[in-house]
């Protein structure tokens, strides 16, 4: 038995979708805006676009797990999809829509995840979404940092 938590959070960034993407698109540099995230091991040959498979050392307080996932969705400039196969499952992506005729970008992180029973059950999944709003939120914030700086 599996429970389920939808999360969604965004971030208006002063950048344009192209520069935005520019700062998402490599794959490998997530870690350096996600504080969830300590590594990325790429599990096929390929590191950009669908089909790129790799796993994410992922730490959330005390717990650690390794997250399979994969590239589901590549739209460059627009969205970055991806199916997590771990203990963890469920789907996610990352969306930009431009905004002020793309002098600005949206970017918009949404994520269903189940998890497994032993993780608490409904409880546990309420508890693990909220706090991974939180942290999401926060991860926004520094990927904003990262993408507004002067190219």
């Amino acid at each position: 038995m599996r429970f389920e938590h939808d999360i969604t959070v965004s971030v208006d960034i002063d950048a344009t979708t192209a520069d935005v993407w520019a700062v998402l698109e490599p794959i490998e540099t997530h870690v350096d805006w996600m504080a969830d995230a300590e590594a990325i091991h790429f599990r096929s040959d390929q590191t950009r676009g669908e089909g790129t498979a790799f796993v994410c050392d992922t730490k959330v307080g005390p717990i650690r797990l390794r997250d399979e996932m994969e590239i589901t969705i590549w739209r460059p400039g627009a969205e970055m999809g991806v199916e997590h196969r771990g203990i963890v499952t469920g789907r996610g992506s990352f969306r930009l829509e431009p905004i002020d005729l793309d002098r600005r970008t949206r970017m918009i992180w949404n994520e269903t995840l189940s998890f497994p029973w032993w993780m608490g059950g409904p409880i546990g999944a309420f508890v693990g979404g909220f706090v991974l709003e939180r942290i999401w939120r926060r991860n926004l914030r520094s990927f904003r940092s990262l993408a507004e700086q002067p190219r």
